[in-house]
């Protein structure tokens, strides 16, 4: 897969959490991996269709989740993940993905994306083989992870 369909995610993904988190995002080396969904994660799919097909997931810890849903709640401490802190995720997963689709429509690629989805990793229906899997280092806060399936 072409690097150019991966940075517009990982470039979305560093600018919506550096808005959102106040904090610098770095990226972790580009692997190619099993994607697997980690128990303690929340996992958000994101659908692509268009001239890219497939998937991309982006995968936090339930603690770095918090710290994350916190800073979108305007500062406000949260402690567990509820249906609201859910949909908070799920919005972050669609703003990077949404910014991601804009840059490669400027780059002459039309894509469309699903809705996000929140994927259990204890149902054993998630099966998704060989990705590409890229993490960000929030400092503090975590690790954020973006995993890229099939996108061609």
């Amino acid at each position: 897969m072409a690097e150019s369909y991966i940075n517009p995610f990982l470039d979305s993904a560093q600018l919506v959490i550096e808005q959102v988190c106040n904090v610098t995002p770095s990226r972790g080396d580009l692997t190619v991996k099993d994607i697997k969904l980690e128990e303690d994660h929340l996992w958000i799919k994101i659908g692509v269709n268009g001239q890219l097909e497939g998937d991309v997931i982006f995968g936090l810890h339930e603690q770095v989740a918090l710290k994350i849903i916190s800073a979108m709640m305007g500062g406000f401490t949260i402690t567990e993940i509820d249906e609201i802190g859910k949909s908070a995720i799920s919005e972050l997963g669609n703003m990077i993905s949404g910014n991601a689709s804009a840059i490669l429509y400027n780059q002459g690629i039309n894509i469309d994306i699903t809705p996000p989805m929140l994927l259990d990793p204890a149902e054993q229906n998630h099966r998704f083989g060989e990705g590409y899997f890229i993490p960000l280092d929030l400092g503090e806060i975590g690790q954020f992870h973006i995993q890229v399936v099939k996108l061609k």
